[in-house]
Order: structure tokens, then C-alpha cells, then sequence
């Protein structure tokens, strides 16, 4: 069997015919860990809670990604060179308020200064790394590439690529890149000694230097994430999840434990805990 890499094979736009595209959208294994490291590159886009982010999705593919970011309430815009998969995508409709754009990322992006407030892209930016024709130069492609999103980003805001590099050289390639058109950040490996879970993300930042989110390493602490996105997403409108589950209130130290967490992975700076924390005051006189 052979093990060449897809970009090995030449264009994504002639390597995701009909046929490579409709095979890709209904493999339910991709589905499941393209949306699993969706959910990981919008935590770790830190957006604001309670607003709706207009987002910029590249490489968006069929839709898997977009699907997730719709369901965190976001509106957003997908790029991709793929017209079979922008098909795909299009024929979904369930969510009318996505804008679709057929282009090469190594082309530039065409959106006006400071439009969005976050992007991601999944398994898509390493088909930059590699020259197709004789007039593509990977170094200038992805200089270009990250020169346009920087400016179509909003001051303060972040662009998280989860990617499959080739080797360090690549790694550095588009790093180097990425900070000669501005963005500071760097790489956020998660599960770094595991040769199946190991995830690779780059964390772009506009607007100046900023912490580094904190990166995974167990299987525990993913169960713990799992646990605090859950209390932030359905446990405050629906009280109890189950029969004999108790429902966390919100306020409580529980609650608060959650939400420090969470901030804390997302690379925010936290203040310290407290024995205090959630204890009610005493009334005042």
C-alpha cells in the first residue's frame, strides 16, 4: 500500500475530483476527526464568549469544518480551490448564511482590511509547501498568503492552522513565512508522544506578542476539556443532564473551576485560585 501524501500527487484542485471529493465527505472517520480538530482550532481561537465571530475558513472543503463553526452560532466565509468539494459544500442547507469562494490560497486573499475576527483551516495549508507548475515558488505563495489574511484580520485577533507537516524544514518554512508578513504565535503540538493523537496546530496572533495556549498531553486532560465544554454549552439551560446527575450551578466553585480552566488552555492569563472562590459573602449590614 502505498503511503504518499495527497499533495505528493500534484494539485488539490485535480486531486479532489468528483469522486475523491464525495468519497472524502462521506467517510465518517475523516468527519469525526476533522470536527474534533475544529472544535480544538476554535478553542484555540480564544474568541470572545456570547458574540458571534465572523470567521474565514480556508480550505473549508466540503463543509465539516463550517458545520462546526455554525454550531458554535459563528457566521462565516469558506475558501477552497476544490469546485467539487465547494459543491458539496453548497448543497448542504442547512446553514444559507455561508459565503463560498473558489481560489487558490496561494494566490492572496481579496477580503477588505480588518473583516474578520478569527479563521481556521484543517489539514489544508501543507499543499502550500509543494510546487506544482513551474512558475509556483512555495516560499512566495505562502508569503502572499499570509500577508493578505493579515490584512484581512482584525487588530487582536487570531488564524489557527492544524496541520500535517513533512518534516521540521517545513514546519520552519511556513513559520518563517507567517511572522516575515507580520503574525506572532508559533506551534501548539498536542499529545506530542503519541504517534496517532498527535496533533499539530500554528497559532497566529495579530496585534502583538501573546501567550501560547497550552497544549495537551493526555487522554485525562481531554475527558477534563470534554467535561468544561460541556458545563459551558448545555448544562446551564438544561439543569440536569440525567437521571441522578446534579446539575452545576452557575457561580458555584465548580463552575468557576471550569471556566479557569478553559481560560487557561486558550492561553489567557488567569488570576490565581482561591480557597474563596464561590463562597457567598456575608451579608453586609
Amino acid at each position: 500500500m502505498s503511503s504518499k501524501r495527497p499533495e505528493h500527487t500534484g494539485p488539490a484542485e485535480l486531486f479532489y475530483d468528483e469522486t475523491e471529493s464525495s468519497k472524502y465527505a462521506s467517510n465518517s472517520h475523516i468527519v469525526k476527526i476533522q470536527s474534533e480538530m475544529t472544535e480544538r482550532a476554535l478553542e484555540l481561537l480564544a474568541l470572545p464568549e456570547d458574540k458571534v465571530g465572523y470567521l474565514l475558513d480556508l480550505g473549508c472543503g466540503s463543509g465539516i469544518s463550517g458545520d462546526v463553526i455554525s454550531a458554535h452560532g459563528h457566521v462565516w466565509v469558506g475558501v477552497d480551490v476544490s469546485l467539487p468539494m465547494l459543491k458539496i459544500n453548497r448543497d448542504d442547507e442547512e446553514d444559507p448564511t455561508k459565503d463560498l469562494l473558489l481560489r487558490d490560497l496561494g494566490s492572496g486573499m481579496p477580503f477588505r482590511a480588518g473583516t474578520f475576527d478569527g479563521a481556521v483551516s484543517i489539514s489544508a495549508i501543507q499543499w502550500l509547501c509543494h510546487a506544482n507548475a513551474s512558475d509556483q515558488n512555495p516560499r512566495k505563495r505562502l508569503h502572499r498568503f499570509f500577508q493578505s489574511l493579515y490584512a484581512c484580520m482584525g487588530r487582536g485577533t487570531r488564524a489557527v492552522f492544524q496541520f500535517y507537516p513533512e518534516n521540521e524544514q517545513q514546519s520552519d518554512l511556513i513559520m518563517s513565512q507567517a511572522m516575515r508578513a507580520g503574525f506572532n504565535g508559533g506551534l501548539v503540538v498536542d499529545f506530542p508522544n503519541s504517534t496517532k493523537a498527535k496533533k499539530v496546530y500554528l497559532v497566529l496572533m495579530t496585534g502583538g506578542v501573546q501567550q501560547l495556549p497550552k497544549a495537551l498531553t493526555d487522554e485525562q486532560e481531554v475527558a477534563q476539556r470534554g467535561q468544561v465544554e460541556n458545563i459551558g454549552r448545555r448544562v446551564f439551560q438544561t439543569g440536569r443532564q440525567g437521571k441522578g446527575k446534579e446539575r452545576i450551578i452557575k457561580g458555584s466553585k465548580a463552575w468557576i473551576d471550569a471556566k479557569r480552566e478553559r481560560a487557561q488552555k486558550q492561553g489567557r492569563e488567569v488570576g490565581n485560585a482561591s480557597k474563596f472562590s464561590g463562597r457567598k459573602r456575608k451579608d453586609k449590614w
